[in-house]
């Protein structure tokens, strides 16, 4: 498994909230959605994304942000202008005094807004659960992610722009599967770019030696590693693997490959109905014992209790 399909391979949107917003001047929304991530295409027109706590984005046709969750934001035509609608968990739209806007301003299929034929147009792409997303994923990523339209070269926003408003059947899994590959493909623009803060252990993959090993660890979690197997494989001493490992990734090996299991555990525990002690012998654990103290003591809280968050 290369470096990126590691990162990558979680995104799974199941019913995505995924719509199209047509507005015109002046306008703004504050979203509060609590979502993990959000994309926001821009087909025509302008928009500013503008996160409480970070540079405010201007998006042009053909430009994407992603936002990463839960923190709030608002998009408007301008900075200035002063939001006059609220989208809340599960994508519920109201006024800010709490009045449902979501018939007064419905324009069709998946299309929103105060004007079919509205100056600025912009698709949104909403994954609403925690497990569609890898929590890897998320910690990797900025607060906002943003791509200028000539930064990348993509065919699906086309695609998705034509297909968001249809309503034919089996829909929504095909626009599901559109948010995925929309998504990995402006992930994989941004991660290329050198300004990108990619995390350390993406980086460490170009080294011979500790992307041996941490290859290892994500191809087969299961296998009772140890930092002696890991360096005879990479051909290095235990010693020199441990201190080459450790100034490139940030922590030891075995502390990495905790972490990457418990980070497997948590998303098989969200996607399937699999028992604890499955869960625990797919990702290298003797059983649901060992799984739960590992899981419990990183992460605060137990396998079933992570099985249960909304």
């Amino acid at each position: 498994m290369d470096a990126l399909a590691g990162l990558l391979d979680g995104p799974r949107a199941r019913g995505a909230f995924l719509m199209r917003a047509v507005m015109n001047a002046p306008w703004a929304v504050r979203v509060e959605d609590r979502a993990p991530l959000t994309l926001m295409c821009m087909t025509r027109g302008d928009a500013w994304v503008l996160p409480d706590d970070g540079d405010p984005v201007l998006l042009r046709p053909g430009d994407i942000a992603i936002a990463r969750g839960p923190d709030a934001y608002t998009c408007a035509d301008d900075p200035a202008s002063p939001p006059r609608a609220r989208i809340g968990p599960g994508g519920t739209c109201s006024t800010l005094r709490g009045e449902p806007l979501a018939e007064a301003m419905h324009l069709g299929v998946r299309t929103w807004g105060d004007s079919p034929d509205g100056a600025a147009s912009v698709l949104i792409g909403t994954y609403q659960m925690a497990g569609e997303v890898s929590g890897r994923l998320l910690a990797a990523l900025p607060p906002l992610v943003f791509l200028a339209a000539d930064e990348w070269n993509c065919p699906l926003m086309p695609v998705l722009d034509e297909e968001i408003s249809r309503d034919e059947p089996g829909q929504s899994v095909m626009l599901d599967r559109l948010l995925d590959l929309l998504l990995i493909a402006a992930l994989r623009s941004w991660f290329s770019r050198p300004q990108a803060e990619a995390p350390a252990w993406y980086l460490a993959m170009a080294d011979p030696v500790v992307g041996q090993a941490l290859r290892l660890m994500q191809d087969d979690p299961a296998h009772s590693w140890t930092v002696a197997s890991l360096a005879a494989k990479a051909g290095v001493s235990r010693a020199g693997l441990a201190r080459r490992f450790t100034e490139l990734v940030g922590e030891p090996p075995m502390a990495y490959l905790t972490g990457w299991r418990l980070a497997l555990a948590a998303d098989l525990l969200r996607e399937s109905d699999a028992t604890v002690g499955a869960v625990a012998r797919q990702v290298g654990y003797s059983g649901s014992f060992a799984l739960s103290a590992a899981f419990k003591r990183v992460r605060g809280i137990s396998p079933q209790e992570h099985r249960s968050l909304p």
